[in-house]
């Protein structure tokens, strides 16, 4: 590119160099900046410089001057401070759903939010205890076109499978299509789900976004708002237990004293809860009464039980009983 014709971009080569390079640690002098642009064709004098500086100030870049030795320009406040991108590597490595090649390739750019330098200290990773990464790539454009089509106000058709013992994949209903309505999706338990209404069934429904495949957006509009609205009402986010439905039922615990928090982080701090005895509180909680329901009860050891409806405890011996049998 001529020398002349360079000239045009001067102030997008110093907005670039400050940006990618320069933060309280790392400055450029004068000196280093008409380097710089000398070296990509482009003649500069300070003052020139200086008006090109005033520019990028008015239209939103924080460049500030250092005066103590190294003297020089450098990019103060940013889009994203420091402790944020933190936070957002620290999410992104530590997430269940994104593969190690995505998680790898979005920390890449986050690390291009700040500087060279300020990117160095984002080079951690975080340890997770027990996390597996998903092994489905394809999950990133499954959500995107799940988006669409919930935008859109449009049916989805897909196809469903589930892993067998020997690691392969194998679809459901030998491999037919599902067609389903799309109404929101919905992160629990470190998975995305897509809560949508069931023709067939006529009712809603939870998929497990990672074990879809092939999605594809259909002309028909969506069906089911009502039952939609009908669960949101519900609060579903509090009565469901890794997405697998049941009947909701009002249920009371009897908790040891100790397990407040533990009631308090499943149903949130409006759930009802008053002193039992000296070491037990009452708890009255909105379930959707499941076998994943009873697994996270079985959890507690013993130190929470059901104390009403009585079906509801019945059914969880049953629950217990069944297990005991492959002990027998």
């Amino acid at each position: 590119m001529a020398r002349s014709s360079n000239q045009k971009l001067k102030l997008m080569y110093i907005a670039d160099l400050l940006l990618k390079n320069s933060d309280e640690e790392n400055v450029f002098s004068m000196a280093d900046i008409i380097s710089y642009l000398d070296s990509n064709g482009i003649s500069a004098e300070r003052k020139g410089i200086y008006n090109d500086m005033e520019l990028l100030r008015q239209f939103g870049l924080d460049i500030i001057f250092r005066k103590e030795e190294p003297s020089g320009y450098y990019i103060g406040s940013r889009e994203f401070e420091l402790a944020e991108l933190k936070l957002l590597v620290d999410a992104v490595w530590s997430s269940k759903f994104i593969t190690d090649k995505k998680s790898k390739e979005l920390i890449r750019k986050i690390n291009s939010l700040t500087s060279k330098g300020e990117a160095r200290k984002l080079e951690r990773q975080v340890v997770v205890a027990g996390r597996i990464k998903s092994m489905n790539e394809s999950i990133y454009y499954n959500v995107d076109k799940l988006h669409e089509a919930i935008g859109g106000n449009r049916m989805v058709s897909f196809k469903y499978y589930e892993w067998l013992p020997n690691k392969h994949m194998e679809y459901r209903k030998n491999g037919a299509r599902y067609l389903v309505s799309p109404w929101t999706l919905y992160w629990s338990d470190e998975n995305y789900y897509l809560i949508a209404y069931d023709h067939m069934a006529e009712l809603i429904k939870y998929y497990r976004v990672d074990k879809m495949d092939d999605i594809e957006i259909c002309k028909g509009k969506r069906l089911g708002r009502e039952a939609y609205a009908s669960l949101v009402k519900g609060d579903f986010t509090r009565t469901t237990f890794n997405m697998f439905a049941g009947r909701e039922e009002t249920v009371t615990l009897i908790a040891a004293n100790r397990l407040a928090g533990v009631i308090i982080d499943r149903f949130g701090k409006d759930v009802f809860m008053h002193p039992y005895d000296k070491t037990h509180f009452k708890a009255s909680v909105c379930v959707s009464v499941s076998n994943q329901f009873f697994g996270w009860l079985a959890g507690l050891s013993g130190d929470a039980y059901i104390s009403s409806p009585e079906n509801v405890a019945e059914e969880f011996k049953q629950y217990l009983t069944d297990i005991l049998k492959n002990y027998q």
